[in-house]
């Protein structure tokens, strides 16, 4: 990020257009699967406990880390962002920590809403009403491109919560932002419910594929296109731009879904271990690279060479927190969203 020119917390004063071109491309659907996954590990985990300990579980497990992420983490990284204008980052870190601000957490927050939201959902889904959309989609997916088809409705979110809403921040009242992730999210609690629809995801993961092609030829070829505003008004070219985006994030989605049923058939030992830590490392690895970076960038260096730094040394450090202090601690595991040690809960 500090090096694609993307105007992000600290930025080098030299950037890659290549890099922000590949970057932009994969920011369409790597965090779309995330919600899809968590919609579907929401209707697996309300299928095993009751509502009150659900949202327990959340709070414990989203709400509290949001929290105390906000107080401790965060504060670094505005401090860096902003530390020509300031004193001492203690100094500043009283009122830096009661900004409460959640940066990348985002994340967090939407999913704390979501699972919220997917209480009422999954009774919905449980319902007559909530069979004939299941079995609707299931009809779709009996045709090589029927599930594809779905991103219809997406783009007609995407498009009109982005007109509507035009900001490009991620607060949750961000209907441009929040609708378009929580489709996925929605998605995950459909899927889940029909082999039918897995089963079809699977057997149609070529052509998908190819629609992913497709999709991606159309996405670079608006991208690189030359100015069109001399023939097109600047909600329609954004318009365009959106819905190119939204035919590589269902596509690319429904790709990655067939193709791991094919090749991801076994559970390496160290996927356990880290699955856990994952949760914790992404609460501290933008702070670390923030900080890092901050010293990086100032060399006199090639943008490859500051590149690999930061990314080894973001690296180490973020595992080493989450290894040598959130691991072994039960204090701390529960603060950053972790099962205390030997916890059979």
């Amino acid at each position: 990020m500090p090096f694609n020119g993307d105007n992000w917390h600290i930025m080098n004063n030299d950037s890659s257009k290549l890099l922000d071109d590949i970057m932009v491309y994969f920011e369409q659907f790597r965090l779309p699967i995330l919600f899809f996954i968590s919609g579907v590990g929401s209707v697996i985990l309300l299928a095993k406990v009751t509502v009150v300990k659900f949202i327990k579980d959340k709070f414990l497990r989203l709400f509290i880390p949001l929290l105390v992420s906000s107080l401790v983490v965060i504060p670094p990284q505005i401090y860096i962002e902003n530390i020509a204008e300031m004193q001492s980052c203690w100094q500043e870190y009283p009122a830096l920590a009661l900004k409460f601000e959640t940066n990348h957490l985002w994340f967090i927050e939407y999913l704390f809403v979501f699972f919220l939201l997917a209480i009422p959902l999954n009774k919905l889904f449980n319902s007559p009403v909530g069979t004939l959309i299941v079995n609707f989609v299931q009809t779709l997916a009996k045709h090589n491109v029927g599930l594809y088809l779905l991103v219809i409705l997406l783009i007609i979110i995407k498009v009109y919560f982005s007109l509507t809403f035009p900001g490009d921040d991620n607060k949750i009242e961000n209907l441009s932002s929040s609708a378009f992730y929580f489709f996925f999210f929605i998605a995950g609690m459909l899927f889940v419910r029909s082999k039918v629809i897995w089963q079809a995801i699977y057997e149609q993961r070529f052509y998908n594929l190819m629609l992913l092609v497709f999709s991606t030829v159309l996405f670079y070829s608006y991208y690189y296109s030359p100015d069109l505003s001399e023939y097109l008004s600047l909600n329609m070219r954004w318009s365009i731009w959106w819905l190119v985006c939204c035919l590589v994030a269902w596509s690319a989605f429904l790709t990655i879904l067939g193709y791991a049923q094919s090749y991801f058939t076994q559970t390496p030992r160290w996927l356990s271990l880290s699955n856990e830590l994952i949760y914790p490392f992404y609460i501290f690895h933008q702070t670390v690279i923030v900080v890092i970076g901050y010293y990086v960038i100032a060399w006199q260096a090639p943008i490859l060479l500051k590149l690999i730094v930061l990314f080894v040394l973001s690296l180490l450090v973020t595992s080493g927190i989450c290894w040598f202090m959130i691991k072994p601690s039960n204090t701390l595991r529960f603060l950053f969203g972790l099962k205390a040690k030997n916890s059979i809960v």
